[in-house]
């Protein structure tokens, strides 16, 4: 049986992802701590590319790969983050790491639904709900199942609904370049069709807390 105040979070929710009435210029305490959790992930330290890593830690696995691949770490950093918020998201050993990004993409638009991921309309929207403290992803996937994919969590940001408009919400990721905080448009660039086209999605789903 649910508890009141999973309930309450969950009906939060429903209710941001239909209205998208909350300003994305605010921030509020839960999404000032979403904020430092995702800080305290040293995204830029660890999940570096052409390494091996452990997927829960980022930290490297003995000698680097030789074959001369990107070898890059968006959908372990993103499963190792949903694992410390215990928000489930498909992650190993329930698919490997390769090409998990796409399949992530395809989990979330499908099993997700019965795990709490609910699809976000806009990007707008999606910088709404991670300044109330929700776990967002952005993600996308390659329509080449040989290629891999891309996927990022939508950080807490005070840029106004025109600079979104314009570069999309902020993001952090792991990927050919880590970054703690940058735009979707820069950090989906390695996948043109993602922002040209439109074709990035969004989930939400409502951190777990006390």
């Amino acid at each position: 049986m649910l508890n009141g105040s999973r309930f309450v979070r969950g009906a939060l929710l429903a209710a941001l992802v239909m209205s998208g009435s909350v300003r994305a210029a605010e921030i509020s305490s839960e999404g000032r701590k979403l904020g430092a959790d995702l800080d305290a992930m040293k995204v830029e330290d660890l999940w570096l590319a052409k390494q091996r890593v452990n997927w829960k830690t980022g930290e490297p696995l003995g000698e680097s790969p030789k074959d001369g691949k990107g070898h890059t770490h968006c959908s372990a950093f993103v499963a190792a983050f949903c694992f410390r918020q215990d928000v489930y998201i498909l992650r190993p050993p329930e698919h490997s790491s390769t090409l998990l990004a796409n399949a992530q993409f395809d989990w979330l638009a499908s099993e997700g639904r019965d795990k709490g991921w609910k699809p976000v309309g806009s990007s707008i929207e999606a910088q709404h709900l991670a300044n109330r403290g929700i776990v967002v992803v952005a993600t996308y996937r390659e329509s080449d199942p040989k290629k891999p994919g891309h996927i990022a969590i939508v950080r807490p940001s005070t840029k106004s609904d025109r600079s979104i408009e314009e570069e999309g919400p902020q993001i952090i990721q792991a990927g050919m370049t880590n970054d703690n905080s940058t735009t979707l448009r820069e950090g989906f660039k390695h996948h043109p069709a993602a922002w040209k086209k439109g074709a990035v999605r969004y989930f939400a789903h409502e951190p777990a807390r006390p």
